[in-house]
């Protein structure tokens, strides 16, 4: 049981690891956000279901027929969340974008007292307000007065944060798919919308695509997506809740480093602590709920 245990935490931490380099080869795919969001459901899709069918797991079809509207709720919610964090990308740097994207947990703190009528107590209280100023800290003065790209990317993620929040949230309803399987539905689901949004939108633009954008389109779609999701789940069923929760903040800190090591992008000391606020109250927050 311990070396299970050990083997869930060490392949927790490599797929939490491989999330935060995630903004990293955006970078280098020259795709819409529609677009990249697309290939990503259904490359990630493509491997999940031979993992399944290599694993030989199957889906209860007659059970899951109650959550199906929460499904394809949540796999629309998904797709969503996927093009407003690929634009955040394209606006602001990895790291701004990918702590604004932390602010998820808040919002699911705020609106889990709405929906499921959970006591919202002095630290919920004191977590939220101090993650609201670390947000603001990465924001920045200037940017909420001036505007510009930087704030136009971290909107972007924090718009990215809502429907991030709302799959969580609506995740709580789904009462008879679990792990792998509700992903993969919502994968699907995420394919039915973004199909026609795509269409609408920029089309297919896939000849653009030099060696390595076909390379990082399909490291983001078959890695970071379909290879990483499945790695997540298969850890998540052996871990508590909170130690889960402890080592998923290893994507953000990742992708700080990416941002600012590898990637070379600018990162002011406010900013820096405005990112500790947000993960520290949030990982507070968690610690203990």
């Amino acid at each position: 049981m311990e070396n299970s245990s050990k083997r869930s935490k060490i392949t927790l931490s490599v797929s939490m690891a491989i999330f935060g380099t995630l903004g990293l080869f955006t970078r280098f795919i020259p795709l819409s956000s529609g677009e990249l969001a697309l290939y990503r459901a259904i490359l990630a899709a493509s491997l999940i279901l031979v993992y399944l069918a290599v694993t030989k797991q199957k889906i209860d079809l007659k059970g899951i027929r109650r959550d199906i509207p929460l499904l394809l709720a949540s796999g629309v919610a998904m797709g969503i969340n996927w093009i407003l964090l690929f634009q955040a990308y394209r606006y602001t740097t990895i790291s701004a974008a990918t702590l604004s994207y932390y602010f998820a947990p808040v919002i699911v703190t705020v609106a889990s007292p709405l929906l499921f009528r959970e006591k919202l107590t002095a630290k919920h209280i004191i977590c939220f307000c101090m993650s609201t100023l670390g947000l603001v800290m990465i924001i920045g003065i200037n940017n909420l007065t001036r505007g510009g790209s930087d704030l136009i990317g971290i909107l972007f993620g924090l718009g990215a944060a809502v429907f991030y929040a709302t799959v969580i949230l609506l995740n709580k309803f789904i009462k008879n798919v679990a792990g792998i399987h509700r992903t993969l539905l919502q994968f699907f689901a995420a394919i039915i919308i973004l199909i026609p949004y795509v269409s609408v939108t920029d089309g297919v633009n896939l000849a653009s695509l030099t060696e390595i954008g076909w390379a990082c389109l399909l490291i983001v779609g078959l890695v970071h997506t379909g290879v990483t999701y499945c790695m997540y789940f298969s850890a998540l069923k052996d871990l508590p809740g909170q130690e889960a929760a402890i080592l998923s903040y290893i994507d953000p800190l990742v992708a700080v480093i990416v941002s600012v090591l590898i990637l070379g992008e600018s990162m002011t000391i406010l900013q820096f602590i405005g990112g500790v606020f947000i993960l520290g109250f949030t990982l507070w927050n968690e610690k203990n709920a």
